[in-house]
């Protein structure tokens, strides 16, 4: 079963600049260049185009008008593309900052004209890696703008429904679009969670067998990612419910009555997520717990064999001191020494004696049940 490493955190790669006026963009080092693809749809019509310029974009916004539109934006590595987008649509220059910034928790601003939303988008990338990738959104009437930091083909489940024309995708709005796209991002959360609950019943089996530090290390790290998991999953429930409270008429009545399943999600999620955090903390403690009783085991066995050996040891030292009962130069018959040291099979009777001892504390330890596996 393949293994998930530690959760890639992007922070280190962002380093602001102190004293820079609020609303200016600081885009990442390696912040990758914009792809765009602008979608243009009702519900009899689709069209498609790929973007390459800011003049591309210009003309594909000009068309189309009586259509709803969703302009697809994958990579912020361009500074000019975002400063276009502020100006061609009056956005706030807060706002961009906070698409440039991908540190963003998930929330919902309200302007007069518009919606900002942001989403986290956690998913297994081909590395085995969980990527915490920042999504943003801003919902005009009939325009839908997307931001992602990456190039992950995550949101194509939206767009092939676009493609197909069924349901409400085309009918219902640019706000039942977004309600999608962020329907989607959740039930991403889903199969990332059950893919880490997966791990855990595998360290749990593996437990059961063997307990080992490296099973407790690996069950420390799933917590972690739990944890992360978490840190994303509580705003996206607050936001969600924000969106559902909303006064702006943004936000249509069948995206509203959909919505407020998405939230129903958020609840399964957050609930997902704290049991599984106190499974991995019971399972180190149970990895713990059998370590300890393992070594229990270990020192048990010890001391049962240190048991037998110390009358043997005992005996062996006291006949290792050699007082003659005679001494070998005058003939000197010597009082209180040792009569056995010379009588004939002694060696023989000391060991024989020696075994029935051993033999003796065997049986003693087995009639108490100290030699019983536990």
């Amino acid at each position: 079963m393949s293994k998930i490493r530690r959760i890639r955190l992007k922070t280190k790669k962002y380093i602001p600049v102190p004293g820079t006026s609020p609303g200016s963009i600081q885009l990442y080092e390696d912040a990758l260049k914009p792809q765009i693809t602008v979608y243009s749809y009702n519900s009899d019509e689709f069209y498609s185009e790929k973007i390459n310029s800011i003049d591309e974009l210009e003309i594909q916004i000009e068309k189309h008008k009586e259509l709803h539109r969703w302009i697809e934006v994958k990579g912020i590595g361009d500074a000019d593309l975002l400063t276009y987008i502020e100006k061609k649509f009056s956005i706030n220059k807060l706002v961009i900052e906070d698409i440039a910034d991908c540190r963003q928790r998930p929330k919902l601003d309200e302007y007069e004209d518009y919606l900002f939303v942001v989403s986290r988008m956690l998913y297994v990338d081909e590395q085995l890696e969980i990527e915490n990738e920042q999504v943003s959104f801003i919902l005009f009437p009939k325009l839908l703008i997307s931001f992602q930091e990456n190039y992950s083909n995550n949101i194509s489940p939206v767009i092939n429904r676009l493609k197909g024309g069924k349901g409400n995708i085309r009918s219902a709005g640019s706000s039942y679009l977004l309600y999608a796209l962020n329907d989607l991002i959740l039930d991403n959360y889903f199969t990332l969670i059950y893919k880490l609950g997966d791990e855990l019943e595998t360290i749990e089996e593996l437990l059961y067998r063997r307990a080992d530090k490296s099973l407790m290390f690996q069950t420390q790290n799933i917590k972690r990612e739990m944890i992360s998991i978490r840190r994303a999953a509580w705003p996206e429930r607050d936001k969600i419910n924000d969106m559902i409270r909303s006064d702006s008429k943004l936000i249509g009545k069948t995206s509203r009555t959909y919505l407020k399943d998405t939230y129903d999600h958020t609840m399964q999620i957050i609930d997902l997520i704290e049991n599984y955090k106190d499974l991995t903390t019971s399972l180190i403690d149970m990895n713990l717990t059998l370590i300890s009783q393992r070594m229990n085991e270990i020192m048990k066995v010890l001391t049962i064999i240190s048991s037998i050996f110390i009358p043997l040891t005992f005996i062996a030292g006291v006949y290792g001191m050699n007082f003659a009962i005679e001494d070998p130069k005058t003939g000197k018959f010597l009082n209180n020494n040792m009569p056995e040291l010379y009588n004939e099979n002694g060696y023989l009777y000391t060991m024989g004696g020696m075994l029935i001892i051993a033999i003796a504390q065997m049986i003693y330890f087995w009639r108490k049940g100290w030699l019983n596996k536990s």
